[in-house]
C-alpha cells in the first residue's frame, strides 16, 4: 500500500512562501486569499497546513462573499476550526464590512455605479431580503438611509406611504430605493416590477422622484434605471383613470 506523506507544516516552506514573511518582504498584495485566511487561523490540523486548511474552506464555500456569510458555528463544521478561529475569521470579515459602510460624510451618487458603491457593503451578504432606502438632497447627495422591510419582498408588503414618509421627514429631493437577492440573482422579478411601478406613481403624485431601484446581490447589481424600466406605466394609469369608482 503506497504511504500518504504528512502535509508539510508552514515553517518548513521557503521563507518567501510562508504567508507572513511573505506580507513582510512584498506586501499584503502578493499573498492569495488562502494565504489571508491562513495568516487569520495560525495553525492547521495533524494532517493539513494552515493554508490547505485555507483553500479547503474557501472551496467549500465557494468566493470570499459566501465565505463572509458563514457564522461561527457554520466555521466550526470544518475539521480544525474550533470556536477561537471561527470567532477571528468573523470578525475579520465584519471589520471589513464596517470599513467599506464608511463613507464621506456626505456621500454624492451621480450614477447607478456610485449607488451600488455605498449600498453593496450593506446589502450584499445578508442571508435574508431587505428593502433600503436612500434620501437624497438636491445635490445628490445622501442625507439618510434606513432598511425598511425585511423578509419576503413583495408588492403587498411594500407601502409606498411608509416609503414616502421617509422621505418627507428627511426633506428629501429624491430616493433611491434598493433590496438584496441573497441567492445572487440579479433578474428582477415580476414582483420588483410592480413595485418600482407603485413607487414611481406615488412619487409623480407627490412630486419626489424615485431616481433608481437596485437589486443588489454578491454577484453584483442591476440598475433599474441603467435598464430603462424607471418609467410609469401610462397605459395602466389609462385603464385605472377610466375605470367606474367603486361604490359601497
Amino acid at each position: 500500500m503506497t504511504r500518504q506523506y504528512a502535509p508539510l507544516p508552514i515553517k518548513s516552506l521557503a521563507e518567501e512562501d510562508r504567508p507572513r514573511e511573505k506580507l513582510l518582504q512584498r506586501g499584503i498584495d502578493a499573498l492569495t486569499d488562502a494565504e489571508l485566511i491562513a495568516i487569520l487561523l495560525g495553525s492547521g490540523t495533524t494532517d493539513k497546513s494552515a493554508i490547505q486548511l485555507a483553500q479547503e474552506i474557501l472551496k467549500a464555500r465557494g468566493n470570499l462573499g459566501a465565505l463572509a456569510r458563514c457564522g461561527v458555528q457554520e466555521l466550526t463544521h470544518f475539521k480544525g476550526v474550533g470556536p477561537a478561529k471561527a470567532i477571528t475569521l468573523v470578525t475579520a470579515f465584519e471589520l471589513g464590512r464596517r470599513k467599506a459602510q464608511q463613507q464621506p460624510e456626505r456621500y454624492k451618487i451621480g450614477s447607478s455605479i456610485d449607488a451600488a458603491r455605498y449600498l453593496q457593503p450593506r446589502l450584499s451578504d445578508l442571508e435574508r431580503e431587505v428593502f433600503y432606502i436612500l434620501c437624497l438632497n438636491r445635490n445628490h447627495e445622501v442625507i439618510y438611509e434606513k432598511e425598511l422591510f425585511r423578509g419576503g419582498i413583495s408588492a403587498t408588503v411594500i407601502d409606498p406611504k411608509l416609503v414616502f414618509r421617509e422621505a418627507f421627514n428627511h426633506v428629501a429631493a429624491g430616493i433611491i430605493v434598493a433590496h438584496n437577492h441573497p441567492s445572487g440573482n440579479l433578474k428582477p422579478s415580476m414582483a420588483d416590477v410592480r413595485i418600482t411601478q407603485k413607487l414611481l406613481e406615488a412619487g409623480h403624485h407627490l412630486e419626489l422622484p424615485v431616481l433608481d431601484h437596485l437589486i443588489i446581490s454578491y454577484r453584483g447589481y442591476f440598475s433599474f434605471a441603467d435598464e430603462g424600466l424607471m418609467k410609469r406605466n401610462l397605459e395602466a394609469e389609462k385603464k385605472e383613470a377610466g375605470k367606474p369608482e367603486k361604490t359601497a
